[in-house]
């Protein structure tokens, strides 16, 4: 069925010229029916990037580093059960991956770069608030760096909101710990491309 909001969704997250955009585009799409509202090809071209630091320091030293430094975790078994199981989705997958997004993602799964992440962590929260999500489980390679960080950063938002519903956590060896799991779990992605994955 055509939808005016995954259109307009879709041109903010190319032309990237109003960054805010595309959030707010996804008050339009039925967030509460289905985390499958999330998943949009065109996520793959995504280059909305942070500039380098003139000084060489790392991409997150202009943020705040986060209170919470060991968010939860989900085991990609307890990920996969999530994705198979009937009924209405209460979580969102949140891929923070930036140049090395290739080789598939998790199907469902929103491509939020880390790099940009911090500033807009506000509106996510809103936004996943609005459609009910209660788990916001976020990955990047080996969700060691990336995702610990951006998971920690929400965290320390969902605390400071004093929202003791929702949860903030990362999957346990990220996408690559996921992919490892063989055919079970390489099914569940789109654009998976086995060849990439053997570098």
């Amino acid at each position: 069925m055509y939808n005016p909001g995954l259109l307009q969704f879709r041109r903010s997250i190319v032309g990237c010229s109003k960054p805010h955009l595309y959030l707010s585009a996804l008050f339009i799409l039925p967030i509460q029916q289905s985390v499958r509202t999330f998943h949009f090809s065109s996520l793959r071209k995504m280059s909305c990037e942070a500039p380098p630091a003139a000084d060489g320091a790392p991409w997150h030293a202009a943020f705040p580093s986060p209170r919470t430094t060991k968010p939860g975790a989900r085991t990609k078994k307890e990920v996969l059960e999530l994705l198979q199981a009937e009924g209405a989705k209460d979580f969102v997958l949140v891929d923070l991956r930036r140049n090395d997004y290739e080789g598939g993602t998790i199907r469902g799964a929103i491509n939020l770069p880390a790099q940009s992440l911090y500033p807009t962590i506000p509106t996510l929260y809103d936004l996943f608030k609005a459609g009910n999500v209660k788990q916001v489980i976020w990955y990047c390679g080996s969700s060691s760096g990336r995702g610990t960080r951006a998971a920690g950063w929400f965290a320390d938002h969902i605390d400071n909101k004093g929202d003791t519903e929702m949860k903030s956590v990362i999957l346990e060896g990220g996408i690559k710990g996921w992919v490892k799991g063989g055919k079970e779990y390489t099914d569940t992605m789109i654009g998976y491309v086995e060849e990439a994955w053997a570098k």
